[in-house]
Formats: C-alpha cells, sequence, structure tokens
C-alpha cells in the first residue's frame, strides 16, 4: 500500500518564502512565514496527514525518523539537542540526531555547525555571561546544492538564513536554545531560552567538532542511481538521482520499521502511482518499489528505510 502524505505547516520567526509557493500556501502578513513542512511524522507537534485525516498508520518503532523541508529567511538560534539517555530521563522522549541535505542556497549562505577549535565550556559559559554573540564560537561553513552534513545529538549548531533544506531526523521535537540573535516577537518578547540543559549535553570535545566527524559532502545531486548516506539506528537516508525517463527497482528491507520517499524533482512513478516533487509517501505491505522518471531532465529523491 502506498499512503500520500500532506505535510504539517510549522510557521516560523525565522522563515522564508519559498515553502509558501512550493506548497501553494498562502501569505499571511499577520503570521510568521512558513519555516517548515513537516513532510513525514507521526510525531505529535506535527503530524503528517492522510485523507484528510491525522496519519495513524503507524507507532514509534514503525516510524522512529521525521522529515522536514526547511526554508530560512533568517539565522535559527544557535542550539544543541540531547541524546537518547538524557532525553529519556529530563524529557520522557528519544533524542534527536538530524542530518541536512541543502536544495538550494544564496550566495555566503552557510550553516554554524560544531565549535571552533579552543572552545572549552568554561570559556562558552563566559561569552553567555558576557551577553556575546555566540555564533563567534562556532564553525561557519558556506553551502551550496548537494552538501550533505550528519548533525550529532549534542552538537551545537544553527542554520543561517538563505537557505532550503531537506532534514532527516529521529521523531523528536526537543531544542534546548542557547542565543536567538537578541530577536523578539510580534510583542516584544524574546524567545525562551535553555542554558543549563544545553550546557549539560553540549559536546566539547575537539574531535566531536571538526568537518569530518559530520561527515561533510559535496554535489550529492551529480551522483547517479541510489546513494546511500548515512545509516543510523534510527533511519538510513539515501538519496536517488534518475536520468531522464530511467528506471529503478528498489527492493524493501523486511524491517518493522517503514520505508517512504520525499519526491525532490521532477515526476516519477512508483509502482504505478504518480508523485509530484515536494510530496511525500510512505509503503506498508509494499515487497520493492519500481521507480520510473517521468520527466525529460533528470529527478532526485530521498529514500528513507
Amino acid at each position: 500500500m502506498i499512503y500520500h502524505l500532506v505535510p504539517n505547516i510549522q510557521r516560523k520567526i525565522w522563515g522564508g518564502k519559498k515553502l509558501e509557493q512550493l506548497k501553494n500556501v498562502s501569505a499571511d502578513d499577520a503570521l510568521d512565514p512558513v519555516g517548515e513542512t513537516w513532510e513525514i511524522s507521526i510525531h505529535p507537534d506535527g503530524p503528517s496527514l492522510h485523507n484528510g485525516k491525522v496519519f495513524e498508520l503507524a507507532d514509534g518503532e514503525e516510524l522512529p525518523y521525521l522529515v522536514k523541508l526547511i526554508d530560512t529567511g533568517d539565522e535559527l538560534s544557535v542550539q544543541v539537542h540531547p541524546g537518547d539517555e538524557y532525553a529519556k530521563i529530563h524529557e520522557n522522549s528519544s533524542g534527536k540526531s538530524e542530518c541536512w541535505l541543502i536544495l538550494d542556497a544564496e550566495n555566503d549562505a552557510g550553516i554554524y555547525l560544531g565549535l571552533k577549535p579552543g572552545v572549552t565550556k568554561e570559556s562558552f559559559l563566559e561569552g553567555l555571561n558576557q551577553k556575546s554573540n555566540m555564533s563567534t564560537f562556532l564553525n561557519f561553513y558556506k553551502v551550496s546544492a548537494g552538501d550533505f552534513f550528519f548533525v550529532p545529538a549534542g552538537t551545537i549548531h544553527a542554520i543561517g538564513g538563505g537557505i532550503t533544506m531537506a532534514e532527516v531526523q529521529q521523531s523528536s521535537g526537543i531544542t534546548y536554545r542557547v542565543w536567538d540573535w537578541n530577536r523578539v516577537d510580534s510583542k516584544g518578547n524574546p524567545r525562551e531560552l535553555h542554558i543549563k540543559k544545553s550546557l549539560d549535553v553540549i559536546n566539547f570535545d575537539p574531535k566531536a567538532n571538526t568537518k569530518e566527524h559530520f561527515l561533510g559532502a559535496n554535489n550529492l545531486f551529480d551522483k547517479k542511481g541510489l546513494n546511500e548516506i548515512i545509516t543510523h539506528s534510527s533511519f538510513k537516508f539515501s538519496l536517488v538521482n534518475l536520468k531522464k525517463n530511467e528506471s529503478l527497482e528498489i527492493p524493501l528491507p523486511k524491517t518493522s520499521r517503514l520505508s517512504s520517499i520525499l519526491n525532490l524533482k521532477g515526476n516519477i512513478n512508483i509502482n504505478g502511482e504518480t508523485v509530484v516533487p515536494y510530496s511525500s509517501v510512505i509503503f506498508r505491505d509494499e515487497t520493492k518499489l519500481v521507480i520510473t522518471n517521468l520527466e525529460n531532465f533528470d529527478s532526485s529523491f530521498l529514500f528513507l528505510s
């Protein structure tokens, strides 16, 4: 069975304009712009829909991951996510490791990821107490379409403005904000920060703050066929690029975890059903997928299992 999902729309103070266009969401100057669409989700903070109803045909074991599209008109907060052990004790939840595939980026746009060499817990705390610009403590990487980063739990980070990306993460909504660029909302109030919990979980080990640790990759849209990118305990992430009119067969693993696809570019046919760009489908009781690019140009999609 193939289930076509409708995403949950998430408006954010830092959101951009592209998702409104891609998802045909009406702009509303009285609301924050659309920052995220939760494409494949059973998380209570933003469940996907199927046939107008909340998608409830999977449990946490079958769908322990969450897939989003993100578009940034401004920088996200400097933040960190806890690992499984800390999250279970303090939040009664799984932790949150995530990975990013850059779909588009403005000139000089980039991400803040990991601490610069020499930054210690003590020096970081001193910066917080002095109300410093905390982004200056982080590594900054310019990005372009096809770049990939894995962001393990405990990694301090911030997505910069002018970026559109696909994010695959553990099904968790826990974010600890460390610093938020001194922003305030429409009522003049700053967003809540979580300094103590952030300092509890930030990984200050220098070896855990290098680009190599984040499995940085480039030009992934230039690679042909199915490309396995990373395997995590909660998801397996692959990018598939098909040439015009090309077909590919993918056997589905015999596990309790459900497989899914987020289509990115071009109409594709999956087991006889058309899937349009920037839409998602999930599979149950299918043994294999026969996927055909219906376009006269290259298509691309994410395959999760």
